[in-house]
């Protein structure tokens, strides 16, 4: 036993050292490279603060939705909701979103709405929801807001961030920036 004692001892301040100082330092050396230096994308309107990448509560009908949130938007606390797709509180609680969406969105069917407006992401906090997700709801805020449909779509079309070289990842459009748009088309 004595002869092990010693190398677990060596074995564990090793990896205390790599694992809790020289790895942290190493991210937070590339993460300065960075346009904000590691620190997220900041977005100061109308004398407010927000962070673009993470997922902000936008429900009012003269504003683009976002996804929902299993966490409340506490980005202190991500998290899915981790309950099964065939979970029947679950299942409640999408079809309640689904009939909040009807309600403020009338001539659109179920079947229509992209899955990403009734439910969360892994995370809870996901910025950005699909174009379809978008697009549908340019005739309730053209309506709201007396916009034009075509202004809201090359909004929405200025708005849409490309998959990663083009190749990675479906077409997005983050939320906030979004909104923030559409509150500067005046």
């Amino acid at each position: 036993m004595k002869k092990h004692i010693l190398p677990a001892i060596k074995l564990t301040v090793f990896s205390i050292l790599l694992l809790c100082i020289i790895y942290p330092i190493i991210v937070w050396g590339i993460a300065q490279f960075s346009s904000n230096k590691g620190k997220g994308e900041v977005i100061t309107f109308n004398s407010k603060i927000y962070y673009a990448n993470v997922g902000q509560s936008f429900s009012k009908d003269h504003y683009f939705w976002s996804r929902p949130s299993a966490v409340d938007y506490n980005a202190a606390g991500s998290g899915g909701s981790n309950k099964a797709a065939s979970n029947k509180e679950y299942l409640k609680q999408v079809q309640a979103r689904i009939d909040t969406f009807l309600v403020h969105n009338p001539g659109i069917s179920k079947s229509e709405i992209p899955v990403d407006l009734v439910t969360a992401s892994g995370s809870g906090l996901d910025p950005n929801i699909s174009v379809q997700a978008a697009k549908i709801q340019v005739k309730r805020i053209a309506k709201i807001r007396g916009i034009a449909e075509g202004n809201l779509q090359q909004l929405i079309l200025a708005n849409t961030e490309k998959p990663l070289f083009g190749l990675f990842g479906p077409e997005k459009i983050n939320v906030l920036k979004l909104n923030i748009a559409l509150d500067n088309l005046k």
